[in-house]
């Protein structure tokens, strides 16, 4: 029995012990991974540039037409004619519409022969009255009637005009909104008409940048229908007072629009262009770390022994214009930073720079 026993202690213990020689073993596998030196992180570089950004003031804006209105009409009438089509060009005094005008004619040329025999009888009163054949009463009355018919007969000449409905203005037509044979009262809008070149973008600014502000500047606006293109034109007006309500003052350019891209109604943001330029350290946007904490880039530095390491740096950004920011503190020009593979970096890590490798695929590999 106590020989069993004995047996059996000393197999557990031998159990115990090779169980213990394996943990140890593992263990200091682990322990030469993680006290090994890693390998050199693959990144791509840029260089800190130094670049001369013109200040701008930004605001938001909306497009409208030089000349924009809805065609009506003065007199009422049934539509007879549609000389033209939804979205036309058409050029100042260009015939839209006409509407029925059979009973004017026919008015007018009734008040023209009116018009003809008043005409006669006055200058009959006229040839007779040096020769005091007639009273002065009876060429005056003469006289007067063949005014009165003149004006009668202009003032139908004026009504059948009416019933012509032209372009006010060149520009181009929106959709119709009448059609052939339809009665229209006095005022019905047919047809909307907007000259699009050139085009106003009306925009704010607070009145503490009203001395910035002078007609002839530059501006520059975006618009949503072509985020990558950049339109151009000057401040022609500058309103004459300030909003009490919000504190700013309203500004007009004037945008050239020779290939009709811009509409009225876009909204814009717009950029006013400050006469002098600044001077600015920039880097790409990659070459950021955004952190709750203080942004930070990676500055490429010689390692101790050879080859090349990263030091975090904590820096100060500000304005941004496009892909690259401008770092107002913690970089210099001239100095190379990471601008691909920050994710996986720590301060005093070794690098090796590749800069065939694409953003696009080292964010890929990042992820």
């Amino acid at each position: 029995m106590i020989k069993r026993l004995f047996l059996l202690i000393v197999v557990l213990g031998g159990l115990f012990a090779g169980i213990g020689y394996w943990k140890y073993q593992q263990f200091q596998v682990m322990t030469a991974q993680l006290t090994a030196p890693r390998p050199p992180a693959v990144i791509a570089s840029t260089e800190v540039r130094q670049e001369q950004w013109q200040p701008v003031l930004r605001a938001v804006g909306s497009l409208r037409a030089e000349s924009g209105i809805e065609v009506t009409n003065e007199v009422a009438g049934i539509v007879s004619e549609i000389a033209f089509e939804s979205g036309q060009r058409v050029n100042r005094g260009d015939v839209l519409i006409r509407l029925e005008d059979s009973v004017e004619v026919a008015t007018l040329k009734s008040l023209q022969a009116d018009q003809r025999l008043a005409e006669v009888q006055f200058r009959r009163t006229a040839d007779l009255m040096p020769k005091q054949a007639i009273a002065k009463s009876e060429f005056d009355i003469a006289r007067a009637t063949y005014d009165s018919a003149q004006a009668r007969v202009a003032e139908q000449q004026a009504l059948l005009r009416k019933k012509v409905i032209r372009a006010p203005f060149s520009g181009i037509l929106g959709i119709r909104q009448v059609d052939q044979g339809q009665f229209l009262p006095a005022g019905t809008g047919i047809v909307s008409l907007q000259a699009l070149d050139p085009l106003y973008v009306d925009y704010a600014l607070p009145e503490r940048e009203f001395s910035k502000i002078a007609a002839g500047q530059t501006v520059q606006l975006k618009v949503g229908a072509y985020p990558d293109d950049l339109f151009s034109g000057t401040v022609s007006a500058i309103d004459s007072g300030v909003e009490k309500g919000s504190r700013s003052i309203q500004i007009r350019a004037t945008v050239p629009n020779r290939d009709i891209r811009l509409r009225p109604g876009m909204f814009a943001e717009v950029e006013t262009l400050m006469p002098e330029a600044d001077s600015v350290i920039t880097v790409p946007r990659t070459a950021i770390s955004y952190n709750t904490y203080g942004d930070f880039a990676y500055v490429i530095v010689e390692a101790e022994g050879g080859g090349l390491s990263v030091k975090r740096r904590q820096i100060e950004t500000g304005t941004v214009r496009g892909e690259r920011v401008a770092v107002s503190r913690g970089l210099q020009a001239g100095e190379r930073v990471v601008s691909a593979g920050l994710v996986k970096l720590r301060d005093g890590q070794k690098v090796t720079i590749d800069n065939s490798v694409s953003l696009e695929s080292e964010k890929a590999v990042e992820q």
